[in-house]
Formats: C-alpha cells, structure tokens, sequence
C-alpha cells in the first residue's frame, strides 16, 4: 500500500465545489435565508460590535435599572487600580525559589473554569481573589439557559461586560439543542441511552441554532458559542466562511475520543477556513475518555494541519462528582506533564478535586445545569450550587499553583497582568 492511496483526487475536490455553489444547493440556501434575516454580513458584523462594547452593556443595564451595575463599577475600579494578584507576585509567593526567567513561557496552559451561571458568582469570586491572592480563569464557560439569563436583571449583559472588564473569554450555550424538547428520546436521567447518539441537534434545529446564535450576536455581542452536533460544526464553518465573525467551541457531549476523530473534525476546519487561513473552531473539548498518549497524538494532527495556534485543546481536569465520569477524576498530574511539551491547551475544571467533593452533601452534578433558577431558589440551594462553583475555583487554583511549581506558565484573566 502506497501513503498517495489517501489523496483525494482533483474530480472529487471539483465535484465538491460544484454541489457546494450550485444555487440550487436547499441546505445552503436555507442557511443564506437565516443569515439574511439579520441583515449583510458587514451589517451584522457592525451590530454585533456596537452591542458587544461595554459602553452598550452598561446601558443597556441602566434601561434596565440592573441590580448588577454596581458590582461591574466595583470591578472595574478594582481592576485599574491593580488590585488583583500580578501573575510575577504570585509566582514568588508559589515558588520563591524559582527566578522569574526559569518559567516556561511559550506554552501556556489557559485556566478554564465550567460553569459560570449567574453573574454574582464572578463577583464572588473576583472578591475572593483580592482577599487571598488567588487567581481568576481566562476563559469561563457557561451552560445557563439563554432566555432565562436575558430576563434575569440583566444577568447576560452583565457576564458580557464583567468578562471584557477581567479580561477573559467567554462561552455561551444556546438553547437550540436536543435537550429543549425536539429530540424525542432525551429527557431526564431515566432516558440516558437517548444520549448515546449525542444531546443532539435532530431535523430542523441546525438552522435554528444558526438563527439563535446570530440573535444573541447582534444583540449583545455574544461572539462565542458552544457546539454539540456535526451539523451544527458544519454551520459553524460555513457561517463564518460566509464572513460573519462567530466562533465556537466543541463540546465533550460530541464525544471526540481519539485522533481520528479529530483528524475527521479539523479537516473540515481547514477546508473551510477563510482565505486569510482563519477558522472559526476556536476549542475542542476532547472526550473525558481520551487518555494523555493520544491526546498528545491529537495534538500532533493539529499541529501538522497548521492549526496549532487557532484551535485551543480544552481538556477536562476536574469533572461534576455526579451525572457524567467515574470518580475520583483528576487528570492534572497529567496536564503538567502534557503542558511541557504542547502548546495551545487549557485545563477545564467542571468540578472541584475530588477530596473537596466527596463527602458534601450537595456535591457538583451536571442536571444543576439545566435547572431553573425559580426552581433552585424555591429549594434554596442557590448559595449550595455557589459553594460548588467556588470548589471548582480552588481546582483552577490548585492547577494554577502545580503548573507553578513545575516552572510552567498559565493563562488566568488580563486583570492579573501589570
């Protein structure tokens, strides 16, 4: 067998490109009619600018006499007068005996925190930081449902601002998914084995999605999704192919576990790239299951495809201690080592370490997720599911620290740098 057996051949890239400029090509004609909705791609681009800036989030809230304005003062006060922990100061009090140039600064490792729910737990937080010269993730997730987040006070322009005044990135997850009712075999832990095909994005639901998250877009600014389905990747790309400068991350639910996998998913992220080479798969959460070796030989695809600096690795250092892995779960002894040698990765920490979890009474759980707030508070376990995300804290400072000690370097959000 000859390694020219795998090239594709001229005819089939040809063919490719006809189906995929035929004007009488439905799917992608109904994905134009989407887009069209909202406007040129140059006006949807504008709006999206203008609603994103934290100007137009503040006033936003301020028409909505936003119970959260003051904390984003708060935040942005004690952001310039640099209150929060330098990333040098911290170093020295980690690992004093280890000089500043000793520290490996060309691959970071982002901090990565799952999931940021409400908009006072950043608040919390960032507090917590100043007091104990801890440090705040670079990059947050959240997973709250979006319309109950838009009608909560402000809550989601609040987030939006709060992340552009720390410094960090942010991840929504949209509605249109599997688990809002169109997937006739998902409901609650008693209807599992309707998972194992994905959450999902059945019939319809990919233009929808495409439809929600130009919504949120232009809106405010939202320019950065999750995505669960290889329908919806694929309309990730063609969107931003299309000029519209949405970008996304995969879930862990889409189940990449091996380089294969990955291999499948960055080849279309590099056909479809831009012209300039840029593409919109901005992370990948590999499956919990991937073990370090392939990770590492995912890592090697990504390089040899030239998106070694566009895609981020996202993987799972902690994990919720109920409803999705086997505990304990703790990969970080691993991370180190992987960070040595990788670049471009970040530790995600959807739980606390498992010593902190085991014993609670209401530890992490993923179902928390998609509860309703009026549902959570009625329980009054909203301070519970607060201590829980702070549990995931410590872990990103417990990563943050063990990086540390090993002379490696960390993302954490700008607001530590001076």
């Amino acid at each position: 067998m000859r390694s020219q057996d795998f090239q594709v051949g001229p005819s089939v890239m040809e063919g490719l490109n006809a189906f995929l400029t035929n004007p009488d090509n439905s799917l992608l004609g109904d994905l134009r009619r989407v887009v069209a909705k909202y406007g040129s791609v140059e006006e949807i681009n504008a709006r999206a600018r203008e609603a994103g800036r934290i100007e137009s989030l503040l006033r936003r809230l301020e028409r909505l006499n936003s119970p959260y304005i003051e904390d984003l003062e708060w935040l942005m006060t004690a952001r310039e007068e640099g209150k929060f922990i330098p990333i040098s100061s911290y170093r020295a009090r980690v690992s004093p005996e280890r000089p500043a140039w000793e520290y490996d600064a060309a691959r970071p490792v982002t901090l990565e925190i799952s999931a940021l729910q409400y908009f006072p737990w950043i608040v919390v937080e960032a507090r917590q930081c100043i007091e104990r010269g801890e440090v705040l993730p670079g990059r947050f997730i959240r997973v709250r449902k979006m319309k109950e987040q838009e009608a909560d006070g402000g809550d989601l322009p609040a987030v939006r601002a709060a992340m552009k005044i720390l410094g960090a990135s942010c991840v929504e997850t949209l509605d249109t998914k599997g688990t809002d009712g169109s997937n006739v075999h998902l409901g609650g832990p008693e209807t599992l084995t309707g998972y194992f095909g994905g959450i999902g994005q059945p019939n319809g639901h990919p233009l929808q999605w495409v439809d929600e998250a130009l919504y949120y877009y232009v809106n405010y600014g939202v320019d950065e999704v999750l995505n669960i389905n290889p329908g919806t990747v694929f309309l990730g790309y063609l969107l931003y192919r299309l000029g519209v400068n949405i970008r996304f991350k995969i879930s862990v639910f889409m189940g990449n576990d091996n380089p294969y996998a990955v291999l499948w998913t960055l080849l279309a992220a590099r056909m479809f790239a831009r012209d300039d080479g840029s593409t919109p798969l901005s992370g990948f959460n590999l499956s919990n299951s991937i073990d370090d070796g392939n990770l590492a030989r995912a890592a090697a695809v990504r390089k040899d495809l030239g998106l070694e600096d566009q895609v981020r690795i996202e993987h799972h250092i902690t994990e919720t201690w109920k409803s999705i892995v086997r505990q304990p779960y703790d990969r970080r002894a691993g991370l180190v080592e992987l960070a040595r040698t990788i670049p471009n990765i970040s530790a995600k920490h959807e739980g606390g370490n498992p010593e902190d979890e085991k014993d609670l009474a209401h530890p992490s759980d993923i179902f928390d997720y998609f509860r309703d707030r009026k549902e959570i508070e009625a329980s009054g376990e909203m301070d519970v599911l607060m201590g829980n995300y702070m549990l995931k804290h410590k872990a990103v400072n417990a990563t943050a620290e063990a990086l540390t000690r090993a002379g490696l370097s960390f993302v954490a959000a700008d607001a530590h740098r001076r």
